[in-house]
């Protein structure tokens, strides 16, 4: 029997009650979803999971709360609302561990929505821009169902999978999701240009979203033989590659290939990764294990944060009690640089809010979570400068710290120290 059918009755197989995976990132099959949508009124408690997630995700809007519940491992602008709107929650979870919630079975996966190129001549498809935790969602799942588009990249590493894991194909081509890099502010060149003389020939990189590391790729012109291995791959690497100071020849693991768990950007981007071969897009599990990513030598990660307080403790995840994203992978990365011979962890951000509000602050907002604590804390960094806290005490680290916030707060600070420390 064929497994080419429509996007509607494919779906059909997802009933009341089930847990449904959806590929995240820009591979978000929004054609199958659109069809789980539209099945709404014939569905009670359909659980959906997934991470950072482009696209509209309709079945996230509260006229769905009966039908739909949203557990969401990172949460993306389009599902924010959801802890508010009590139509879902967010699981906090290392992106690392994302494939032990399926593969031990804490989450039974009923159905799996994915998109993969059309297989090959041995059967293989691929799953493109990316990987993250579903290829363990895929081997756990009941069912898979597969939206096959001609437009999505093939990529290698895990992203290979054969055709028989497959239960249904829905054949339908579109445009991936686009992620468009925009032009840094003086204040992020500014960090970017306190950040680059912290790298050295040699190292292996590993950028967050945004455009702090983007940035701060655009300084680097200058180095020579960087690596990537990195969560996400966006295309401030590539006038990096094309210039060869992005080869990964000093690489121990990987060498010369760039390995990344998802990709997101511009078609620019996705030509680039298409039949690849020094590109590998691999599990979480993989891209995210401290135990790798701490064998290459010179690992910097580059991450950002909401607020920070005077004794290095980060908040990356929540403003306040609202949540705002997720761990993700920052501490994956920030613990694997620190103990890569010669690595650095970096937290990167400006020293303001949008409200003109200090980011380094003598307290946490009430309710708000730490991400990386203060023990993992090496290297924080503002357009005024770089603090390094590892080995500091509490009295040196709020030095260093006020030190690099904007100035119309330096005052209040040092009152707070005093009172504090």
């Amino acid at each position: 029997m064929t497994k080419i059918t429509t996007a509607q009755e494919a779906l059909k197989i997802v009933k009341s009650n089930d847990f449904v995976y959806i590929h995240g990132g820009a591979a978000v099959p929004e054609i199958l979803i659109d069809a789980l949508v539209a099945r709404a009124p014939e569905l009670r408690n359909v659980t959906i999971g997934h991470i950072h997630i482009e696209g509209k995700a309709a079945y996230a809007h509260p006229q769905y709360k009966d039908n739909f519940f949203v557990n969401s491992f990172f949460l993306s602008s389009n599902v924010r609302h959801i802890n508010q709107t009590d139509n879902g929650s967010y699981t906090p979870i290392f992106l690392s561990d994302m494939p032990l919630l399926f593969d031990r079975k804490h989450i039974k996966v009923d159905v799996v929505l994915i998109q993969v190129t059309p297989p090959d001549k041995f059967g293989f498809c691929s799953m493109g821009v990316s990987v993250e935790a579903s290829k363990s969602a895929i081997r756990n799942a009941k069912y898979v169902i597969a939206q096959v588009n001609n437009q999505m990249p093939r990529t290698y590493g895990d992203a290979m999978f054969h055709i028989d894991e497959i239960d249904f194909l829905v054949e339908h081509d579109a445009p991936i999701f686009s992620l468009q890099l925009t032009t840094p502010t003086a204040i992020e060149t500014q960090i970017a240009q306190h950040i680059v003389p912290l790298i050295e020939d040699g190292s292996t990189l590993q950028l967050g979203i945004g455009n702090i590391p983007n940035a701060t790729l655009a300084e680097m012109g200058h180095l020579k033989n960087l690596g990537i291995h990195t969560e996400l791959l966006t295309e401030g690497v590539l006038d990096l590659v094309k210039k060869g100071v992005i080869n990964g020849y000093e690489k121990k693991i990987d060498k010369g290939k760039i390995i990344a768990s998802f990709a997101m950007g511009t078609q620019r981007l996705y030509d680039f990764i298409d039949k690849n071969p020094s590109v590998e897009i691999a599990e979480a599990s993989y891209t995210n294990e401290v135990g790798v990513i701490r064998q290459n030598p010179k690992v910097v990660s580059i991450n950002s944060a909401i607020e920070v307080d005077i004794t290095g403790q980060v908040c990356a995840d929540s403003i306040g009690s609202n949540i705002y994203s997720g761990f993700g992978g920052q501490v994956d990365f920030v613990r694997g640089a620190m103990l890569s011979e010669g690595g650095k962890s970096i937290i990167a951000f400006p020293s303001l809010t949008n409200k003109g509000e200090s980011k380094i602050v003598p307290f946490l907002k009430q309710g708000a979570g730490v991400v990386t604590t203060r023990a993992h804390v090496q290297y924080i960094v503002t357009e005024y400068g770089v603090a390094e806290l590892f080995g500091k005490n509490l009295h040196q680290r709020a030095k260093a710290l006020i030190n690099i916030a904007h100035p119309n707060h330096r005052e209040a600070l040092e009152r707070a120290v005093f009172s504090k420390l």
